[in-house]
């Protein structure tokens, strides 16, 4: 059989979607380098081939939902939050787990269990190796050893809804995004306490941080306009207006630019750092979730909820290069390096 033969492999128990099985087509194969996107509408996690612009496969969640996805320094393993069926603030499950997914064999390897249903939503590996989980419901972040695969601290965050975090290059700080109690906490993670409440507006959802540490952003869901928070004082700086309620973003690796998603209007917007001002705006499939920036600084990667894409924009061209299929309720995005 020559080109792509197609396999079915099925893993013993609850766990992995039906693979796509690559033959000895080379060009089929992935790259060392995986987008990985967690989609919210069947409860998986695409591997997706950054190069051809293709999805390799998905793999199955334990169970519902996974917003957002993590993957380790390494880029073996991706860690999956297991958030529940809801919205932030809305009735429905609580999750209490975390999947781990092993990036090579594409198969879900562990569940971890967390003491009791917290809705576990954001993750993000600190410099110190170990990953940091934002719990909705109890006000704090989970600090997990990966290698252990266990709880090894909880730090206050002070604030209800704490659904979205960043961590400092250093690894000193943390921040959150607590929705609708429309504020930002300031953490010290050596300390493990807050330092700062930073009220921001009647609402507030995802959160980012230059590469120097300096600001950090939210966007106010309640008003078109992006919060500015001055890292070095915890307070709120200036506000950057947009055309549009503004979502998740996500600043280029050089931090000459922001990337401002504008949900509603099925747009990207790109904020010139230097300026604090909006430069230009690209349209993108319907709602975009979420914004990842290549380590490379030349491609944003942007999750598109219910067109089922991934839209690829070109920074040098700030124009869309590919749209990439992947599953219904696209959101969580991470790289994985080369193995």
């Amino acid at each position: 059989m020559t080109g792509i033969a197609a396999g079915f492999m099925f893993a013993a128990g609850a766990g992995i979607l039906l693979s796509l099985a690559f033959g000895a087509d080379p060009a089929a194969r992935p790259t060392r380098e995986l987008l990985i996107v967690a989609n919210k509408g069947d409860h998986s996690i695409s591997r997706v081939d950054p190069v051809s612009g293709r999805e390799i496969d998905r793999i199955q969640e334990s169970g519902v939902t996974g917003h957002e996805v993590a993957v380790s320094p390494d880029g073996q393993t991706a860690w999956v939050p297991i958030y529940g069926d809801s919205g932030v603030g809305q009735p429905g499950s609580d999750g209490q787990t975390l999947d781990v997914i092993d990036l090579v064999s594409g198969r879900r390897t562990a569940t971890v269990r967390l003491p009791r249903p917290v809705r576990p939503h954001c993750a993000v590996f600190g410099p110190d190796g170990m990953l940091y989980v934002s719990n909705e419901l109890t006000d704090s972040i989970a600090v997990i050893d990966p290698q252990a695969r266990r709880i090894v601290g909880t730090i206050p965050t002070g604030q209800p809804e704490s659904h979205m975090l960043a961590i400092t290059r250093d690894g000193k700080r943390a921040y959150t995004s607590n929705v609708h109690a429309g504020s930002v906490s300031a953490i010290d993670l050596g300390l493990k306490k807050v330092v700062a409440i930073i009220p921001v507006a009647r609402v507030a959802q995802r959160i980012s941080i230059t590469p120097d540490d300096r600001y950090v952003f939210t966007a106010d869901q309640t008003s078109p306009r992006l919060a500015v928070i001055d890292a070095a004082t915890n307070t709120l700086k200036t506000w950057i207006s947009l055309p549009g309620i503004g979502f998740g973003t996500c600043p280029t690796p050089d931090g000459r630019y922001l990337i401002v998603l504008l949900t509603g209007m099925s747009k990207v917007g790109v904020v010139d750092l230097q300026s604090m001002s909006l430069a230009r705006t690209i349209d993108v499939p319907k709602a975009p979730q979420e914004v990842l920036v290549r380590p490379d600084g030349q491609v944003a990667y942007i999750s598109c909820d219910v067109s089922q894409k991934v839209a690829a924009l070109n920074l040098s061209t700030w124009s869309v290069e590919k749209l990439i299929d992947v599953g219904p309720g696209a959101d969580g995005l991470a790289w994985a390096a080369g193995r």
